[in-house]
């Protein structure tokens, strides 16, 4: 319950615990829509054997983490035909690599440019990268969060 008494507006003492909650409620969002702008996932999907180029070309970034996932699928080449023992058969799922690397905002222009440097072969189904933004990590070891967590 709020009292006015002139100038000045008394509020109720449970008012004022519920309303100092409901600030630093607020200031937690915003401090956590920071972080979700301070960081990145870059997920790549690229030929199999180019994997061991883009983890070097990204080791030499200083990137010390990252993760690689055997995966199959199809883009615009809808997979392809193959002639085995005289038949001939259609491969929908072609295998493909997934890199995974979370990095802070300011590597992501590097990151990229050096997966597409040593990914690209120049034919069809060199693959993509797809940039989203990472709303929180945190280090289970540690505990640490955010950017110290990568």
């Amino acid at each position: 319950m709020l009292f006015a008494g002139g100038d000045q507006v008394i509020a109720h003492p449970t008012r004022l615990l519920h309303l100092k909650r409901a600030l630093s409620t607020v200031a937690g969002i915003l401090s956590s829509n920071i972080l979700e702008k301070s960081m990145k996932l870059i997920t790549a999907i690229i030929k199999p054997f180019k994997a061991d180029d883009v983890r070097e070309a990204l080791s030499a970034l200083g990137i010390s983490g990252m993760t690689l996932t055997e995966v199959k699928g199809f883009g615009r080449q809808k997979g392809h035909t193959e002639l085995y023992r005289g038949a001939e058969y259609v491969i929908d799922f072609l295998p493909k690599a997934k890199l995974e690397v979370a990095v802070a905002n300011d590597l992501v222009e590097q990151v990229v440019d050096a997966i597409c440097k040593a990914a690209i072969t120049g034919k069809i189904g060199d693959g993509k990268i797809f940039v989203a933004d990472l709303g929180q990590v945190i280090r289970i070891r540690t505990g640490e969060t955010g950017n110290d967590a990568l």
